[in-house]
């Protein structure tokens, strides 16, 4: 049965989705921001615009009088607190989560952190600064290992290493992204993700069914989100339901330990029937091709109703 959601929000607002934006992931975030518009108009907001995120963004808000944005900017300046700090400065109301959060959530390492310190299972790491010996650093880990930017998205900048002779390369594409790198054993396990969703006129914070990958990549790549056909999608997952209500119970709490508000999507890997959280996406993608739209559509919820059923976080006190 399709779940709808009513409109919190005066239909004659002027709505800003803020989308392209300076980060790795410009293209994706656009992608994301036309359906968004797209869906706002057919949803009876008639005063919604796109607006391109560049240095004049505030002059750009100021000038078409924004009183709401919908933020699916990905990456830096749009999914770690930057923009919404200038949007509280301007006093400007937005979707998802907040300034701390969402500096939180970027930062893999810090995250991760958070999500130990409050029992929640994590894969084991260390994290190097550049400039930092990160040979001596990988000695307590066991090869291979995954080298990740710490402050990146959509798998930019992350390989995969099997021993100390390919190390170096990886760090050097790492530090292109980042000037702090995490580095975690790779684990061999089943990928999966769930979106985490806030239905303020409910007071509710719910799961969406857990989404399974199965990647032709050896693991979940960029070119494996964003290429089609290069990974299946088993939704919903195909774990019983003790692990599926494990599973979906961690997402809410690592929403809710992290300080997540409206939306986040956690990413998980399960080893040896053990789920271990990877991160927090705090901006999910919203194209064509992204898990959350296609986890709402399995409960239920269509993409025009998940557009206002985000729309509607943007009154979540900040």
């Amino acid at each position: 049965m399709e779940q709808s959601y009513k409109s919190l929000i005066d239909k004659n607002a002027n709505i800003a989705v803020l989308c392209g934006g300076m980060s790795n992931e410009r293209e994706v975030s656009l992608r994301s921001g036309n359906k968004i518009l797209e869906a706002l108009k057919e949803l009876g907001y008639t005063n919604s615009i796109l607006i391109d995120v560049d240095k004049n963004v505030a002059e750009k808000l100021n000038k078409n009088n924004i009183e709401i944005c919908y933020n699916t900017l990905h990456g830096r300046y749009g999914e770690d607190g930057c923009i919404q700090g200038l949007l509280e400065i301007m006093g400007i109301k937005y979707t998802g989560c907040n300034v701390k959060s969402s500096a939180i959530c970027m930062d893999k390492e810090t995250t991760k952190n958070i999500l130990k310190e409050n029992g929640l299972n994590v894969i084991k790491s260390v994290c190097v600064n550049k400039g930092e010996d990160y040979y001596q650093k990988t000695k307590e880990l066991n090869y291979p290992l995954m080298i990740k930017p710490a402050k990146e998205g959509s798998s930019i900048g992350m390989n995969k290493v099997s021993n100390e002779d390919e190390l170096k390369n990886a760090m050097d594409i790492a530090y292109k992204s980042d000037s702090k790198v995490l580095i975690e054993e790779f684990l061999k396990g089943i990928s999966a993700t769930v979106g985490v969703l806030e239905d303020i006129a409910a007071d509710k914070t719910f799961a969406t069914p857990i989404l399974e990958f199965r990647t032709k990549t050896e693991w979940y790549d960029y070119e494996a989100k964003y290429t089609k056909g290069m990974t299946e999608f088993i939704l919903p997952a195909s774990f019983d339901e003790e692990m599926s209500n494990k599973i979906r119970n961690m997402a809410i709490k690592a929403h809710k330990v992290l300080e997540c508000t409206g939306v986040s999507r956690v990413d998980f890997l399960i080893h040896d029937n053990v789920p271990y959280i990877l991160e927090v996406n705090t901006n999910p993608g919203m194209t064509d091709l992204s898990d959350l739209p296609a986890q709402s559509n399995a409960m239920g919820i269509s993409y025009n109703n998940l557009v206002q059923l985000i729309l509607n976080t943007a009154l979540i006190e900040k």
